[in-house]
């Protein structure tokens, strides 16, 4: 079990799925924990999970879309909880699947929007702090999309994609500067965003599970350990890693 006693973790995206069971790890593990998502009610229920299990959090509402509430997160983190010690940047949205030729200008835009762009003003926003403060942990959350092609969802794979390359590229700026910035890349996994997809067509579940070699889908508390994992002061020497979580996916 990883301690970060007296460890701020702001996590976007945490009013369901990853996000929230990232959340709750964090909090079980003794962080202090900034439950940030644009869904308030999904938000305050994660805040209500960790407070019952006699955990510390604190909800902030924010569209990782708009870099004005991106940055007033971050901002009212510090006024909160005096610092921010690890950037936990999991929102993100599904898109619609459509061969690239016929995908629309506005879900592309979209997608960039929450997804990449996102993830950058996250990224500025969590890193001018961290180096105000001498350091800290930075986690991505991209997706197997991001490691290979994803047929039907090319403006999804391309932003998973641009996560890792933004990851890649800050872990180089600010090694030296004890801030770390690593990615997660799971394959399908347990939450509404699957869910949705599993039910385009009667056989989609089926035919999702059948090209991951472990034959089941991942479950959010797997991705969330390695992400604590990743922030663990005992893994400083990992930065500018995209670990797949996969069930052998990649594998061959």
């Amino acid at each position: 079990m990883y301690n970060f006693i007296n460890q701020v973790a702001l996590v976007t995206g945490a009013g369901s799925g990853i996000g929230r069971m990232t959340a709750l790890a964090f909090a079980q593990a003794g962080a202090e924990v900034v439950v940030s998502d644009v869904n308030a009610a999904g938000g305050q229920e994660t805040v209500g999970l960790i407070t019952d299990g006699g955990g510390e959090a604190y909800f902030i509402r924010c569209n990782v879309a708009n870099p004005a509430e991106v940055e007033a997160a971050v901002r009212q983190t510090v006024d909160h909880y005096g610092r921010l010690d690890i950037g936990i940047n999991n929102a993100g949205i599904g898109g619609k699947f459509a061969r690239l030729a016929e995908q629309s200008l506005d879900d592309w835009n979209q997608m960039l929007a929450v997804n990449l762009s996102g993830v950058f003003y996250c990224m500025q926003a969590e890193i001018r702090q961290m180096l105000q403060q001498g350091g800290g942990k930075i986690v991505n959350i991209s997706s197997i999309a991001g490691v290979r092609g994803m047929p039907n969802g090319a403006p999804y794979s391309a932003a998973k994609h641009g996560v890792l390359g933004l990851t890649k590229t800050a872990a180089l700026e600010y090694v030296r500067k004890n801030i770390r910035v690593n990615a997660v890349c799971p394959v399908y996994t347990h939450s509404a965003m699957v869910h949705d997809l599993m039910s385009m067509a009667p056989d989609m579940e089926e035919r999702m599970r059948r090209v991951i070699p472990a034959g089941r889908f991942g479950q959010p508390q797997e991705i969330a350990q390695a992400i604590l994992w990743l922030c663990a002061d005992e893994n400083a020497f990992f930065t500018g890693q995209a670990i797949q979580i996969d069930g052998g996916m990649t594998a061959g």
